[in-house]
């Protein structure tokens, strides 16, 4: 038995399982899980969810940083053919509470750290039937492993189709609320042997270092490559520098994702001159664009390959790639580009009426492959918009070189990127608006040298107010890193006849001698 017997993604943990029971599949703050306990542990927990009457396809969710359980729902879940829905722990409770709620979960599985937030809106949750909570207990909630390790550990062995969803990924949407992308068995399937046959040379001996949010599908997917090719996957609860640098070290990583704000992290970091380094032979990094003087340093510094991609939620993650041999450590021109696509999906730039464009010409970046997603939950509409002809448009603008190279050059939404994390400007611009002060706003990205991107709030006033309280009010209504990092005021918002404001002439000045508005 090998990969190639796995078809579906609960057939991963089975496969590893009957080829190297014994090997560590994961570790986590120094416990470890062979494979052999990962697959009897996936099969209790699929046996829990179909004992609570979940049936297939019905959503579940998870709400809690990283952690080795969360793999074992994530098997447990494809096993039962019952989806994850994964919800970004950053997020404020009313935020979480909209995602729950939109994916109609029948049971939420919530960490400690986040059952006051769970508890401030338990009242307003439709369709959650059980909470399990995990690495705690609190009375009417039962303890997850207790309530696991009761299940039995017979592998229910369902028939599972290729089509069937595995996880729902929630990524911002036009109106500000968040939309899940719904991923499958085919999706995952189709990227990861790709993946591991192009991102250097990938075996069981590799240890695997799974530390950005597994919200993320730079967290979940890359994640599952580890555990395909039956390495080790060494997982950190955060992004945390002194952890990350510490796992590396302590467990010999060789491989591990890293987005642009998290490489400055560490390069920071004062442990880093401390660290033992040698181990690690790729990073791969995307997410967000990359300054060149900050890969060269890192190049430097990490003294590994480093390997570019793009993609999105919406196609499971990446499908460009820029290899470490294309990386100079004295920087190049096509260090900028995010690399070729596979071959395994087509990808094309057109114009505003779907027309293919030439090379150098910029347009947007649309692409083919069963890589893209099945759809958003029950947005049919947003759906249909978003995927025509079999093709996904990204709404991020590109164009490709005479090589074949992409290369972004804007995006055509309004999204913010900071951090790696998706900011949609609406849902900013409306929490504003109900401030007495403000009479009228618009929300852009603004270079940062820390985080890519930072989020500036553009405020008309209508009575006296100080930018520490637009930002103190902002943070009282969402997520921190949602909130306004600076504001500036002025007299009028420039707009289009049909009301709309200009936000490329809000960002120009602050965009001013760069040439491309992504940083």
């Amino acid at each position: 038995m090998s990969e190639s017997a796995i078809r579906v993604v609960a057939d991963i943990p089975r496969v590893q399982a009957a080829v190297r029971p014994d090997k560590v599949a994961m570790v986590f703050r120094n416990r470890e899980t062979t494979f052999a306990e990962l697959d009897e542990r996936a099969s209790r927990v699929a046996n829990g969810l179909i004992g609570e009457g979940l049936r297939p396809e019905t959503r579940i969710a998870l709400l809690d940083k990283n952690s080795d359980s969360f793999f074992e729902i994530l098997f447990g879940a494809a096993k039962a053919n019952t989806v994850l829905a994964v919800v970004n722990w950053r997020l404020a409770p009313v935020e979480m509470g909209y995602i729950i709620n939109d994916a109609m979960a029948e049971i939420l599985f919530v960490g400690e750290e986040f059952f006051p937030h769970i508890e401030q809106i338990l009242s307003d949750l439709k369709t959650v039937k059980k909470i399990i909570a995990l690495g705690g207990s609190r009375d009417g909630w039962e303890g997850y492993e207790v309530w696991r390790d009761r299940q039995t550990d017979t592998d229910p062995m369902l028939e599972i189709a290729g089509s069937d969803v595995v996880a729902q990924l929630y990524t911002s949407g036009t109106t500000g609320n968040p939309k899940g992308a719904q991923l499958t068995n085919d999706n995952f399937l189709t990227l990861i042997p790709v993946a591991i046959r192009m991102w250097g040379e990938w075996s069981s001996e590799d240890v695997n270092l799974v530390c950005m949010p597994l919200y993320h599908i730079g967290g979940t997917g890359w994640g599952l490559f580890g555990f395909y090719i039956g390495a080790l996957s060494a997982i950190t609860r955060e992004t945390s520098p002194v952890e990350i640098l510490q796992v590396i070290e302590r467990h010999r990583v060789t491989k591990t994702f890293f987005v642009p704000a998290l490489i400055l992290f560490l390069l920071q970091s004062p442990e880093i001159r401390e660290t033992d380094l040698s181990s690690l032979e790729l990073i791969v990094y995307g997410a967000s664009p990359i300054p060149i003087d900050l890969l060269r340093s890192a190049m430097k510094v990490f003294k590994c390959g480093f390997a570019q991609v793009y993609g999105l939620t919406e196609t499971t993650g990446a499908f460009t790639y820029l290899p470490p041999e294309e990386h100079d450590p004295d920087g190049n021109d096509r260090m900028r580009s995010c690399g070729r696509p596979y071959d395994t999906i087509d990808v094309r730039i057109v114009d505003a009426e779907g027309r293919a464009l030439e090379a150098g010409e910029v347009g947007e970046i649309i692409c083919r492959s069963p890589q893209v997603m099945k759809g958003y939950w029950n947005l049919a509409d947003a759906t249909a918009s978003a995927i025509r002809d079999g093709w996904f448009y990204t709404g991020d603008a590109g164009y490709f070189d005479e090589e074949g190279y992409l290369y972004i050059h804007d995006r055509l939404k309004d999204m913010i990127i900071s951090g790696g994390e998706n900011i949609y400007p609406a849902e900013v611009e409306s929490a504003l608006f109900s401030h007495p002060a403000v009479a009228d706003v618009a929300v852009i990205g603004v270079p940062d040298e820390k985080w890519g991107e930072a989020v500036k709030a553009i405020v008309v006033k209508k009575a006296d107010v100080k930018e520490e309280d637009i930002i103190a009010f902002a943070r009282q209504r969402m997520a921190h890193y949602k909130a306004p990092k600076s504001v500036d005021f002025v007299e009028a918002l420039p707009r289009n006849p049909s009301g709309k404001i200009l936000k490329r002439e809000l960002r120009k000045p602050y965009w001013e001698g760069r040439n491309r508005q992504v940083n």
